[in-house]
């Protein structure tokens, strides 16, 4: 495998993403990881959000970009980000690339994937029912219309 595309957030799953690819890649790591964080403006999920267009999310990061909440938001993806790097590179996976990417999270997962040349998506999956409910099953929208093959970690 060339090219895997590791899906993080804040949530507990990251760990297992993390796991999962040091696990399944021990004898030969890929040629390349791309680990990405898919920031959601408001500073998370909202049913608000998944009624945005593209367009719409687009003007709005557009507009905050320019504000230090917005630059604060972006040092902290790149710092969740690094902190996953540096797991992998311990455990002697490199080649490492990382994207913060804005707006609707299986969305931009999909895009990733598609436009980075992925073989592979790994996504954590351990939000519960109501939290899936209310913030919408980013893994369901991955998992449904992936091109390529997606592990779910735990």
């Amino acid at each position: 495998m060339r090219k895997v595309l590791v899906a993080l957030d804040a949530a507990k799953g990251s760990a297992g993403c993390i796991d999962a690819c040091v696990r399944l890649f021990a004898a030969a790591p890929p040629k390349s990881v791309i680990l990405l964080h898919v920031q959601q403006l408001g500073g998370g999920p909202t049913l608000m959000h998944d009624r945005m267009s593209d367009t719409e999310i687009e003007t709005l990061r557009e507009e905050l970009g320019r504000t230090e909440a917005f630059q604060q938001l972006e040092a902290k993806s790149l710092a969740l980000l690094e902190t996953h790097r540096k797991k992998l590179a311990r455990r002697g996976i490199r080649g490492t690339r990382m994207i913060v990417r804005t707006g609707h999270v299986a969305e931009e997962i999909l895009k990733a994937a598609k436009n980075e040349g992925a073989e592979l998506i790994i996504i954590g999956n351990t939000r519960g029912a109501i939290a899936k409910l209310v913030m919408g099953d980013v893994v369901k929208a991955v998992t449904s219309r992936a091109e390529v093959p997606v592990l779910l970690a735990r």
